[in-house]
């Protein structure tokens, strides 16, 4: 059987691009229709996949890995490659984080940390394991994300697809802690590593929210 990704990912990954290329003005709606015809994020084709991911996602249904690898490359062939990818993580993230039921989000915002670390932690590795395919561990104060089969690895040069990977991990312990921080790249596929690994700080999170 072929390999597939979690619907979200591709849908992320257009949604990114749909937004980015939309009119932010009225000057530049009178003329959606030239627009339409330059970016792609406006595609009567990109529309209609957006809906095909989004039907498939609420179904619980799996796209192709080929086509969501076959998005990335497009979209690592564009100048604003590193932003997008870093705003189709951040998508990612926030559809997650809306998934998780209100209670629960409300009980890892208003606990002690002793207890909202194991919560936040036991959806941070339903999140990897689900979307990505993928670990998070933790040692210490370190977190990490290790995945053997990115979709955006080969997207372009200088690992800029990894950018989506880093900034959906980023988001979402934003999202979870409160809290901000930097993501490590310690190691990546497109470097000859055996697979792409990214490292975070929970005291760095806690510090931040603080």
């Amino acid at each position: 059987m072929p390999p597939t990704v979690n619907a979200r990912i591709p849908l992320s990954l257009l949604e990114a691009v749909r937004r980015k290329d939309t009119p932010e003005t009225d000057t530049e709606e009178e003329y959606v229709q030239e627009l339409r015809n330059k970016r792609l994020g406006l595609s009567d084709t990109v529309y209609q996949q957006i809906r095909r991911y989004s039907d498939a996602a609420k179904r619980g249904h799996a796209i192709p890995y080929a086509e969501a690898t076959g998005l990335g490359t497009l979209i690592g062939r564009r100048p604003d490659a590193a932003e997008l990818f870093d705003d189709a993580g951040k998508i990612l993230a926030n559809d997650v984080y809306e998934a998780i039921s209100g209670t629960l989000r409300k009980t890892i915002h208003v606990v002690p940390s002793i207890f909202a670390r194991p919560l936040a932690m036991g959806q941070l590795r339903q999140f990897a394991a689900r979307f990505f395919d993928g670990t998070l561990t933790k040692s210490g104060s370190s977190l990490a994300l290790s995945i053997t089969d990115s979709v955006t690895v080969n997207s372009g040069p200088h690992s800029v697809g990894c950018t989506y990977y880093a900034s959906a991990l980023r988001e979402l312990l934003r999202l979870l802690l409160t809290g901000g921080g930097l993501v490590d790249h310690v190691s990546c596929l497109q470097r000859g590593d055996k697979l792409c690994e990214w490292r975070a700080d929970w005291r760095q999170q806690q510090s931040e929210a603080a």
